[in-house]
């Protein structure tokens, strides 16, 4: 590990930028021809940094028109999310449903009267990667490029790659990708390649200098000399007390030479360097630079000049919505550390809940048997809806890892738990609605969201924790009404997920 402090002592102080230059700059450029970022979101915990916008888990043309006319009629940030679940997906099917929602969201696009006279609605695109590294990169932005380049001619010059998450204690500094220490490690840093996430069956990694990132995972095809790395000099150009503008120039300078999806790599430590970037991204893209960005949960947060939201209240978590008188389903997949003992936390605490395992080796033992699988989790759903009646449940997966060193059944094996954890939620929505649904998990999450709750658009109205764990509210479908918030597997400390269900819970 390595002291933070000693770390940064050689970078200059943050600049303080207000979010609201940030927002001027944005809508100075989109004046005459209106822009809109479509975030795909290879899991639905991204949301966690923003507030107020819409979120899709359909991507055909006329969910993206709902979308499009939403941010218009409410005059919402210009941003959208759009649920791609990749992450749970292999390769070639990552890529088939990237090019999917690009397409359909240039041909919404194209059919939307943004409301300038003789203009057209511009899209950008995010493709939302792990703030630990993980994930299909650079599949997803190679797949996005591509797309873009077929359906407009329009060729992208750069991929910013910004995976930092301040919030949760994912930091780049000189390059170099960090975890935060918390607790008696609080100020010391971990390369994030040193930490169980690079070890992931599925998208492990060995290095977290960025540049060697970038040329391991793209296995070689950008070597790591040929990155643009943005470290704390260019992001803090302007010094503590200098004009934003300074470092915006800097930043827009270093990117003149990036052609043909050249790759781009930038410090961030604090929410003022986002916003530091954000401002030099707009520069360099007025400048005529074509731009993906490949980025961590508060990227878009910060480009589109979103002042950060302060965690819900328990109000406002049922605002608008009349909260039923059932216990609340709290769903845990995840088997990261932090979420097994957050998972703990919450038991101990929580003494009037009832727990319900899904034994996944008996899951996967049935599975064989369509009518055994089907009468194991129609057994779960029953306990789940008796236990409802009288208070809250909590829903976990045994917490028994059962993985393989092949990547793709790792990914089976997380599909068909992952199945069964869905079919738990949807029966039992259908048969005793819950008072709220937390699910804890990215792959978890995401499934719960689409196919679960059967939600197809919904509003993130913001986070439950300061900067992380966001609250949709389904707009559509049988859960309307229901609170369901969305809690990665990686975020929080110890005490997180009781914290939020503590907010929500009649109860604890």
């Amino acid at each position: 590990m390595t002291l933070e402090v000693d770390v940064l002592a050689a970078f200059p102080a943050e600049v303080q930028i207000p979010a609201q230059l940030v927002a001027d700059a944005m809508a100075a450029s989109s004046a005459s021809s209106p822009r809109v970022l479509v975030v795909l979101d290879d899991d639905p915990t991204g949301t966690q940094s923003v507030a107020n916008l819409p979120v899709l888990t359909r991507w055909d043309v006329a969910d993206f028109t709902w979308a499009f006319a939403h941010i218009a009629e409410t005059q919402a940030d210009p941003a959208v999310y759009v649920l791609t679940n990749t992450r749970s997906l292999d390769p070639a099917e990552a890529a088939a449903r990237n090019e999917e929602i690009v397409r359909n969201a240039l041909a919404a696009a194209e059919a939307t009267e943004p409301g300038n006279a003789g203009s057209t609605l511009r899209v950008g695109f995010v493709s939302r990667g792990d703030s630990t590294l993980r994930g299909h990169y650079p599949l997803e932005p190679d797949v996005i490029a591509a797309t873009v380049e077929a359906v407009t001619g329009e060729s992208t010059d750069g991929v910013v790659i910004v995976p930092a998450f301040p919030d949760a204690g994912r930091v780049t500094i000189g390059g170099v990708h960090y975890m935060r220490g918390t607790g008696e490690d609080a100020g010391k840093l971990t390369p994030v390649s040193e930490t169980e996430f690079a070890k992931d069956a599925s998208f492990g990694f060995a290095n977290s200098e960025m540049a060697k990132y970038v040329e391991e995972k793209s296995q070689g095809r950008f070597a790591a000399d040929s990155v643009i790395v943005l470290d704390l000099n260019t992001i803090r150009a302007a010094g503590a007390d200098g004009d934003p503008a300074v470092s915006a120039k800097a930043i827009a300078d270093a990117l003149d030479g990036a052609r043909d999806s050249t790759p781009i790599v930038a410090d961030i430590v604090t929410e003022n360097d986002l916003r530091a970037l954000s401002l030099g991204l707009e520069e360099a893209e007025r400048r005529g630079k074509k731009l993906l960005y490949r980025v961590g949960p508060p990227f878009v947060r910060a480009r589109i000049g979103q002042e950060i939201r302060t965690e819900l209240s328990t109000e406002e978590a049922f605002e608008g919505n009349t909260p039923s008188a059932a216990g609340g389903l709290i769903v845990v997949g995840s088997h990261v550390g932090v979420t097994t003992r957050q998972l703990n936390v919450l038991t101990a605490q929580h003494s009037a809940a009832r727990i319900i395992e899904i034994d996944v080796e008996q899951l996967l033992a049935a599975e064989t048997e369509t009518e055994a699988a089907d009468g194991y989790i129609g057994t779960v759903v029953a306990d789940v809806v008796d236990a409802l009646h009288s208070g809250d449940v909590i829903v976990h997966t045994s917490r028994l890892l059962i993985k393989t060193d092949d990547a793709a059944a790792s990914l089976k094996i997380a599909r068909t738990v992952s199945a069964a954890v869905v079919a738990v939620v949807n029966r039992t929505l259908k048969t005793f609605p819950p008072r709220f649904v937390i699910a804890k998990g990215g792959i978890t999450s995401s499934d719960v969201a689409a196919h679960g709750l059967e939600i197809r658009h919904a509003i993130v109205r913001g986070p439950m924790l300061p900067g992380i764990v966001s609250l949709w509210e389904p707009v559509d479908g049988p859960a309307k009404g229901i609170p369901y918030i969305v809690f990665a597997g990686n975020v929080g400390d110890d005490q997180s997920l009781a914290a939020v269900t503590g907010k929500l819970s009649t109860t604890f």
